[in-house]
C-alpha cells in the first residue's frame, strides 16, 4: 500500500507562488505516474498536471501550462507543484494521485488509485 499525503497549501494573494508537495510514504515512486489534480467548491475534480517518475515527462492542463511546474524529489520520495502567477480561479483544494505507469498518461481520473487527503489553496486579496 502507498499513502499519499500533501502539504504547502495556504492563502496566497493573486499573482503570488505557492509549492505543494506530495509525500509517498510505502512505496517508492519509481515505478509509477503521479498525478496533481484539484476540486473548487461546487466544481468537478479536475486534473492539473503530471509527471512519469522514470522517464521525467510531464503533462499540464492548459489552464496552468506555463504557471505551474511539476518536478521529483528523490531524496524525499516526493512530487514538488510549484505554482506562480496565481489567480483566484486557481482556488481550489489540491491532491496528488498515484497509479503504476501505464498508458495512456494522463488517464482519466477514475483510474488513478492511490490519493491523497488534500490540501487547500486560496488565492485572495
Amino acid at each position: 500500500q502507498m499513502q499519499l499525503v500533501e502539504s504547502g497549501g495556504g492563502l496566497v494573494r493573486p499573482g503570488g507562488s505557492l509549492t505543494l508537495s506530495c509525500v509517498a510514504f510505502g512505496r517508492t515512486l519509481s515505478t509509477y505516474d503521479l498525478g496533481w489534480f484539484r476540486q473548487a467548491p461546487g466544481k468537478e475534480r479536475e486534473f492539473v498536471g503530471g509527471i512519469r517518475w522514470n522517464s521525467g515527462a510531464t503533462y499540464y492542463a492548459e489552464s496552468v501550462k506555463g504557471r505551474f511546474t511539476i518536478s521529483e524529489d528523490n531524496t524525499k520520495n516526493a512530487v514538488d507543484l510549484r505554482m506562480s502567477s496565481l489567480n483566484p480561479e486557481d482556488t481550489a483544494v489540491y491532491y496528488c494521485a498515484a497509479d503504476r505507469e501505464t498508458d495512456p498518461f494522463p488517464r482519466p481520473i477514475r483510474d488513478w488509485y492511490y490519493w491523497g487527503q488534500g490540501t487547500q489553496v486560496t488565492v485572495s486579496s
